[in-house]
């Protein structure tokens, strides 16, 4: 079987756990013999191709008076989105879409309609340039290459998947990592939401990363459930860096978060338990790890605390030195406000470190030898924290157990299901 694939990125050139999912996705499905064409916006030249054949989308030219690009432009509407609202942006891009006020069609005709068109790849602030370029994009490849499904990850290539769909008749799978509700709560941009709903709608199957996930699809979006699978990610298994390894330099035990500093992932939360673990032992040292909107005013809260000496922001982190701070690291902690999943966990647990996660998270679904507390609850977050820093037993317990629940959730088996899924969705 043949995919076509849309993604917005791919590793090593990641900005959060959507490159890592896919990634890991496309070498399971190998091993089920799905081969898979992968379409990025801009690639680097030094991704990884052992399990897809990666097609660069600044590569593919326009036929601009092609009436199949004109006609699919006609249902395109440019539309000013959030900044809070694009996934993984950082403090620099933050700023250049808050002073982006205005955006028309005018100004955007020219560079969407070139015969070349470079993208970025990022979440810049000509970021819907690029979504409505690249549906062009996936318009054109589909009507010059053999597949049997279009599989469309995550809202940016949605217009891709459903400009594919319309071209080359063949049936779509759009893969939910992460809804509006998530990056938003209830402050919705309808703009983004309605490209999600969109993009379900017209998809032929809509696969969700968690059951948590799949309600907010059939209950916010009013999907169909019958065609809304739930198939929860899985971790990429790697060489583990060993603590003795790693020199962490200070002689207190570590406590880390990371991810991106947004309201979505919670970061007020850890800070403020932070403040509550510090106050029973001071001989604890917390990181955040990742770059966001509310970082600045994290750095704030920690300096009105008074435990700015005991605590660190690092930026953002990937590749190795992601494998480093987990080896540093004795306590993981996800507070996120809502996770559709939640790879970070896994990543901790393969290597060796003792976690505590929200309840409202899909990944909470899968694993049974990890602490869970409501975000909210920093109470409870604290007395987690404290009891894995100080009681070696509960530890040793959960860094036995843990690693081996984590070994067991596999991307093959991950792959799996969504090959079945394919299946099914063909001969529907």
């Amino acid at each position: 079987m043949k995919v076509l694939m849309f993604g917005w990125e791919f590793p090593p050139h990641i900005t959060g756990g959507l490159g890592t999912a896919c990634f890991g996705l496309t070498k399971g499905l190998v091993k089920h013999g799905v081969e898979v064409l992968f379409v990025v916006p801009k690639a680097y030249g030094d991704e990884s191709q052992e399990a897809v054949r990666l097609v660069n989308a600044s590569d593919v030219p326009i036929l601009m008076h092609d009436p199949v690009y004109r006609e699919y432009w006609d249902q395109i509407t440019f539309m000013e989105i959030g900044s809070n609202l694009i996934p993984y942006v950082g403090p620099a891009e933050f700023e250049q879409m808050v002073n982006e006020n205005t955006k028309t069609i005018e100004t955007a005709l020219s560079p969407v309609f070139s015969e070349r068109f470079q993208f970025s790849g990022k979440y810049g602030h000509d970021l819907m340039t690029e979504v409505s370029r690249y549906a062009l994009v996936g318009a054109s490849i589909a009507s010059s290459n053999d597949f049997d499904v279009i599989h469309a990850h995550d809202w940016l290539t949605y217009p891709a998947g459903i400009a594919a769909k319309k071209v080359s008749g063949k049936k779509l799978v759009v893969h939910m990592h992460a809804t509006e509700y998530d990056r938003s709560g209830e402050n919705v941009n309808s703009n983004v939401y309605d490209i999600e709903r969109k993009g379900m709608e017209e998809a032929d199957r809509v696969i969700t990363v968690s059951n948590l996930t799949r309600n907010i699809v059939i209950d916010r979006y009013g999907i169909d459930p019958a065609k809304v699978f739930t198939v929860h990610n899985a971790v990429e298994p790697s060489e583990k860096t060993e603590q003795s390894d790693v020199e962490k330099h200070v002689p207190e035990k570590v406590v880390t978060f990371l991810g991106r500093i947004t309201f979505q992932k919670g970061p007020e939360y850890f800070i403020e338990a932070a403040k509550k673990v510090l106050d029973r032992d001071p001989n604890v040292r917390f990181v955040m790890a990742g770059t966001g909107d509310l970082m600045e005013k994290m750095i704030r809260r920690v300096a009105n605390l008074k435990i700015a000496t005991k605590f660190h922001f690092t930026g953002f982190l990937k590749g190795d030195n992601v494998d480093k701070m987990f080896a540093m690291s004795d306590v993981y902690v996800m507070p996120s406000v809502s996770e559709p999943f939640g790879i970070s966990p896994l990543e901790a647990m393969r290597s060796n470190v003792p976690v505590v996660i929200s309840k409202q998270s899909g990944v909470a679904e899968v694993l049974n030898h990890v602490m869970k507390v409501d975000f909210w609850d920093i109470d409870a977050m604290a007395d987690a924290i404290y009891g894995l820093l100080h009681y070696n037993a509960m530890t040793q317990m959960f860094q036995k157990h843990g690693t081996d629940e984590v070994d067991g959730l596999k991307w093959e088996e991950a792959a799996g299901k969504v090959a079945e899924i394919y299946k099914s969705v063909c001969n529907s």
